[in-house]
């Protein structure tokens, strides 16, 4: 059992390039940057981005004068970040750790989280674990504003393969099996596996155990307020109290403490 726990890297060093390239810093999803900068404008006091990753979201709001820190699990992820932070000459302060029990020195006015991240905690207990430190982590009338998908219909052991060039002699690729769909817990398995070349021959590979659960919106509703959340406002495709309308929608929940 300890075997297969150790085989598999989430957000190593290959897994960071390829996030880096496919979504760099200031890439918007759909407008979610501006959505956030917009829904933040009359927050006063810091905030915290859950989740930050590479910085996709964090620098550009940085950019805008936002006093933003940063949270993840992936020190490579916090590296990238870290240069970008660095090479555009700003200040934040970035943490690395477990949403589910990271203890902040100080509260915050605001909690974001883009990029749909909430769908990845693998379950229904680390996902109330996680919104309880949450919520106890944001100051009294705090935002919490975060971002969900529902599911996608991929094939079982469908398989694709993406490349991804570093340079004219290096480059990573990424192959994707689905391995599980369970309806019942509400997930979909993926296996990745990332492997960097060098002039065609082989130099690393990393394999990621890739899971996304999903919440219908009453559930999550209910997660909310079984926390301590109130005034929860749900919105569809980053446009401010649109009621969603079908399942390919990105669902956005603001609430507040």
């Amino acid at each position: 059992m300890k075997g297969c726990i150790t085989m598999y890297k989430n957000y190593g060093p290959l897994a960071a390039q390829v996030y880096q390239i496919t979504k760099p810093t200031g890439f918007s999803l759909n407008g979610d940057i501006d959505y956030y900068k917009s829904r933040l404008t009359h927050v006063s006091g810091p905030i915290l981005e859950a989740c930050c990753g590479t910085g996709r979201v964090l620098i550009p709001l940085l950019k805008s004068g936002y006093d933003i820190d940063g949270i993840d699990l992936s020190e490579e992820m916090l590296s990238i970040c870290r240069k970008e932070i660095d090479h555009n000459s700003l200040k934040a302060t970035l943490y690395c750790g477990d949403l589910a029990n990271y203890h902040f020195d100080k509260k915050y006015a605001a909690i974001i989280m883009p990029s749909s991240s909430f769908n990845l905690f693998p379950s229904e207990n680390i996902a109330l674990s996680i919104l309880k430190n949450l919520y106890h982590s944001l100051k009294d009338g705090g935002k919490f504003i975060f971002d969900i998908d529902l599911p996608y219909y991929p094939e079982l052991n469908e398989t694709t393969t993406s490349i991804y060039p570093l340079n004219d002699s290096e480059g990573i690729t990424l192959e994707y099996k689905t391995l599980e769909i369970d309806w019942l817990k509400q997930q979909i398995v993926t296996l990745l596996k990332y492997e960097k070349w060098t002039n065609g021959q082989l130099d690393a590979t990393e394999l990621q155990n890739f899971t996304l659960r999903w919440y219908g919106l009453s559930e999550l509703t209910l997660f909310l307020e079984k926390i301590g959340f109130k005034s929860i406002i749900i919105s569809a495709d980053y446009d401010y109290q649109s009621v969603p309308a079908n399942s390919n929608q990105t669902i956005t929940f603001e609430c507040s403490k």
